[in-house]
C-alpha cells in the first residue's frame, strides 16, 4: 500500500476529546464524526485537509478514553494515516481494527515539517519527504495487520475470510 500526502503537525498528547470532542459522541457515523475531527485543536483542519492527507504528532497520541470513535472520525475525514512518536494502546488497537495506518516513527516527527508532502510505502517500512528528500524508516507490519489494513479494517477483513476470497 503506497499512501501520499500534506503533513499536518501537532503536538504530544493528542487525546481523544480533542481528536472527536465529546459533545459529538451522540453519533457513531463516520460522516457526522468527520465533521467535527479536530475541531477543538485546528479549527480549519476540516475546511484546509485533503483526502490522503497524513496526521504528524508526538507522544501518546490517542491517549484518554478507548473510544472508538477517534480514529474513525480521523479515517472518515479522508486522513490516510498518522505518524507518531508512539501511540496509547487502546487507540493503536481501534485504529488497526477500523483500517487506519499508524505508523510510529520518532525521525518522522521530528524532522517532518507542518505542510511537508510525504509518500509512505506501508509494506517496506519507509517514509518518503518529498518536500525534504528525506527518507525515514518505521517497522512495518506484519502480513496479518497488513491484511487488516488492505481489508479497511477487522470488520471486512472477517466478511472476506468467511466468504472464502483472498486478501
Amino acid at each position: 500500500m503506497k499512501l501520499k500526502g500534506r503533513a499536518w503537525k501537532y503536538g504530544d498528547n493528542v487525546d481523544t476529546d480533542v481528536i472527536i470532542p465529546a459533545r459529538y459522541l451522540n453519533t457513531s457515523d463516520p460522516k457526522e464524526l468527520s465533521e467535527h475531527v479536530l475541531e477543538d485543536l485546528d479549527p480549519d483542519f476540516r475546511e484546509r485537509m485533503k483526502k490522503g492527507d497524513i496526521i504528524v504528532a508526538g507522544e501518546n497520541f490517542g491517549c484518554g478514553s478507548s473510544r472508538e470513535h477517534a480514529p474513525l472520525a480521523i479515517k472518515a475525514s479522508g486522513v490516510s494515516c498518522v505518524i507518531a512518536k508512539s501511540f496509547a494502546r487502546i487507540f493503536y488497537r481501534n485504529a488497526i481494527n477500523i483500517g487506519l495506518p499508524i505508523l510510529e516513527s520518532r525521525e518522522a516527527v521530528e524532522f517532518v515539517k507542518d505542510g511537508d508532502i510525504l509518500e509512505i510505502e506501508l509494506e517496506k517500512g519507509v517514509i518518503r519527504n518529498l518536500s525534504r528528500g528525506e527518507e525515514y524508516r518505521f517497522a512495518s507490519f506484519p502480513d496479518f495487520v497488513m491484511n487488516i489494513l488492505r481489508a479497511g479494517g477487522l470488520v471486512e477483513y472477517t466478511r472476506r475470510r468467511l466468504r472464502g476470497e483472498d486478501i
